[in-house]
């Protein structure tokens, strides 16, 4: 009979990848921010601002690259009430990003030395360029970075997460995937991967320790 402890060492031999979400797993996002410098800009109480975003059919198509930062800006003049440049719509668009979780940029510099590790986030083209900047020296320890706008699908869709497994090279159920997220652990979970939500660095240690002993 093999035992809850075997079980969970074969799981974890049989494991050929980690892959991560970035925001919320990697780095703090807060579109407080953004919300709060539209309000100004705007001169409207932020409380409206925020009451009336939706990360609606507009976001989602802009984060399968779908549409240009523009075109969703012009959704937002729409939704938001607001009217605001392009300019002044980016300024808060990229005010979101905080600073990376304490400790992960280490355990990362442990880990892929260990097993190959890839990134996965539902993301667009003017937020990549600016996390891509901020982040640079823990995202290159990354193998890969996947991002939705250049795959043309998001999570919590199974094509996506079925996609990233083939470009990594491995079948889903050999990959293990941390995100924040619950419906992207749950999308990744029913292609067949391993996926654990994260609320903390302490969910990701745990979870990665049998590949740093």
């Amino acid at each position: 009979m093999v035992t809850a402890r075997q079980h969970s060492v074969m799981r974890d031999s049989s494991t050929e990848a980690l892959l991560f979400d970035l925001g919320g797993v990697v780095f703090g996002i807060d579109f407080d921010k953004a919300f709060s410098r539209w309000a100004t800009q705007a001169d409207v109480p932020m409380h409206t601002v925020k009451s009336r975003y939706l990360m609606d059919v507009g976001y989602e198509r802009h984060e399968r690259g779908e549409i240009t930062a523009a075109e969703y800006f012009d959704t937002l003049r729409v939704s938001l009430g607001i009217s605001l440049s392009d300019e002044q719509f980016a300024s808060g668009w990229n005010a979101i990003f905080e600073p990376e979780l304490a400790g992960v940029c280490e355990l990362f510099e442990s880990l892929h030395a260990k097993i190959p590790i890839y990134a996965f986030s539902n993301s667009n083209d003017l937020h990549r360029q600016c996390w891509a900047r901020k982040y640079a020296g823990t995202l290159s320890l990354f193998r890969q970075v996947f991002i939705s706008c250049d795959l043309g699908l998001r999570k919590p869709d199974a094509a996506a997460y079925r996609q990233v497994a083939a470009a990594i090279g491995a079948e889903p159920e050999r990959v293990l995937f941390f995100d924040d997220t619950l419906e992207n652990v749950e999308g990744a979970r029913g292609v067949g991967m391993s996926a654990v939500q994260v609320r903390s660095i302490i969910d990701i240690r745990t979870k990665v320790a049998a590949f740093l002993d």
